[in-house]
C-alpha cells in the first residue's frame, strides 16, 4: 500500500479547457485493462517536454523529441502502458510512427502533430496493430473531465493511479491546473520510469513554457529516487491551452511567478506520490540538505544518501544503523567537505534528534530514540553542511523485501 497516498476522486480533478482524454482496453500486454490513451488539444494550445537521460532511451522519446523540434502545434498525444518499445531498434522507431500516423487519421491532423508515449517492459516489441485497433475507442470516449481515468490507464507496477489539481487566480482570471503520473520503481532523477502530463489553461510563450516545466521539473520529479535507476522512456509534458484569457511572456513577471509556484506545486504532488508508491515502499523519506556552496552541492549529498541500498534497508527495518548516512555523505563527491563541522538530524512521528556533530556521534544522541522515530512512516534526514546559503530536498523511501519480489516477477 502507498505510504500515506490516496488518489483523488474523480470530482476533485478539475477539467482543463483545451484538453480533453479517452482511455480504452487494447490488450497491450494484458487483458480486460484500460492501457491505452489519448489527449487532444484544441487548436492554439503550447506543448513543452523533458525527457530521460539515458543513452538508450525509448523510441517513443526520439519521437517526441522530433516532433516538438518541428513545432509548438501538437494536438494530440498518445499513450500506452504495458510495453515500454524501447530496445527495439527501427521496428521500434516504426510502431511509434505508425502509431502517430494512425491517429492523426482519425482526429484529421498531420503525424507531426501527435507525440507518442510508452511504458512497460523494455526489449520486447510494441503490439502496434493492437495499439492502432484500440485509438477509436480512445477517440469515441473523449473527454474534458477523464483525467480520473487517463491517471488509472497510464499505470504499470503502481498500486495507484496519482493525480493532482490546483485552481487559482491570476490577475482577475481564474486558472486551471491539472496532472497525472505514473511510476513506481526504475525511478532516480534526470527523470525516471515515469511518465507525467500536467496541463493548464493559462497561456504561455512557447519558450517561456519549456522554462517553467524545466524549472517545475527540476524542483520535483528530478528530486526523487527509488532504486537509482534511469528508465528508458521517462517524459515529462506541459500544455498550456491559453483559454483563460491570460498570457504569461515574461518571466519576470507577478503572472508568471505565480502559475510557476501552482505548476510546481502539482508536480511536487504528482513526484511524491510517485514515492510514496514506490514499489514494496513502506517509508516515506525526505533528505533535506542545508549549508551548501549551491543547489547542486546539496542534491548530490541528498542522492547518495537516497541512493544507498544501505541506508534504504536499514530504514525498512527500523534500525537506526545511522553511520551508514554518514557514510554516503562522505562520497558523494563534495569538495573539501570539513566532516567536523557538518551535523545530521532525524526527524518523524513529531520528534527530531541531533545524531551527528563534530565528526561523530553527538553526545545527546541514544539509540533506543534512533529507533523510535525509524518506525515512523515519514521521516526526515536534516544534514548541515555549513559551507554556504544553499539547500536542496530529495525524496525517496525503504527498501524491502517486496521490491525484489515485484521486480523478480515483473514480466510472469
Amino acid at each position: 500500500m502507498p505510504v500515506n497516498y490516496r488518489t483523488p476522486a474523480a470530482a476533485d480533478l478539475l477539467p482543463v479547457a483545451g484538453v480533453r482524454l479517452g482511455v480504452a482496453a487494447a490488450a497491450i500486454r494484458k487483458q480486460d485493462r484500460n492501457d491505452l490513451t489519448v489527449l487532444a488539444l484544441d487548436p492554439g494550445c503550447r506543448v513543452a517536454g523533458v525527457f530521460t537521460a539515458n543513452r538508450f532511451c525509448a523510441a517513443p522519446v526520439h519521437v517526441c523529441r522530433r516532433h516538438l523540434q518541428l513545432g509548438s502545434d501538437v494536438h494530440a498525444l498518445v499513450i500506452n502502458t504495458g510495453i515500454a518499445n524501447a530496445g527495439t531498434g527501427e521496428q521500434g522507431w516504426q510502431a511509434a510512427a505508425e502509431s502517430c500516423a494512425a491517429l492523426g487519421l482519425l482526429l484529421g491532423i498531420a503525424d507531426r502533430q501527435v507525440l507518442p508515449f510508452s511504458t512497460g517492459v523494455i526489449l520486447e516489441p510494441l503490439p502496434v496493430d493492437r495499439l492502432i485497433a484500440g485509438l477509436p475507442d480512445c477517440v469515441a470516449d473523449l473527454r474534458a473531465d477523464n483525467w480520473h481515468a487517463a491517471a488509472h490507464a497510464i499505470m504499470t507496477t503502481d498500486t495507484v493511479a496519482k493525480a493532482a489539481s490546483r485552481r487559482l487566480e491570476i490577475d482577475g482570471r481564474s486558472v486551471t491546473i491539472t496532472g497525472i503520473s505514473k511510476g513506481a520503481g526504475m525511478i532516480r532523477p534526470n527523470m525516471a520510469t515515469m511518465l507525467g502530463f500536467i496541463a493548464t489553461d493559462a497561456g504561455v510563450a512557447a519558450p517561456l513554457l519549456q522554462q517553467l516545466l524545466r524549472e517545475a521539473a527540476d524542483e520535483s520529479f528530478n528530486c526523487i529516487s527509488v532504486d537509482g535507476d534511469t528508465s528508458t522512456n521517462d517524459s515529462l509534458i506541459l500544455i498550456a491551452t491559453g483559454q483563460a484569457g491570460i498570457e504569461c511572456s515574461d518571466a519576470g513577471s507577478p503572472a508568471y511567478a505565480q502559475l510557476r509556484e501552482a505548476v510546481t506545486a502539482v508536480a511536487m504532488e504528482l513526484a511524491q506520490a510517485i514515492i510514496r508508491d514506490g514499489e514494496g515502499a513502506s517509508k516515506f523519506i525526505t533528505v533535506a540538505v542545508e549549508g551548501g556552496r549551491d543547489r547542486q552541492e546539496c542534491k548530490r549529498v541528498g542522492y547518495a544518501v537516497a541512493h544507498s541500498p544501505l541506508v534504504k534497508t536499514a530504514f525498512f527495518a527500523s534500525d537506526p544503523n545511522l553511520g551508514r548516512i554518514l557514510a554516503a555523505i562522505g562520497y558523494a563527491d563534495v569538495d573539501a567537505l570539513d566532516v567536523n563541522r557538518l551535523r545530521v538530524w532525524l526527524a518523524g512521528g513529531g520528534r527530531e534528534i541531533l545524531v551527528a556533530e563534530n565528526g561523530g556521534r553527538a553526545a545527546s544522541y541514544s539509540e533506543s530514540d534512533g529507533a523510535r522515530i525509524m518506525r515512523a512512516d515519514e521521516i526526515t534526514v536534516r544534514v548541515e553542511l555549513e559551507r554556504g546559503p544553499a539547500r536542496a530536498a530529495v525524496y525517496t523511501c525503504d527498501l524491502s523485501y517486496d521490491y525484489v519480489k515485484i521486480n523478480a516477477d515483473y514480466r510472469s
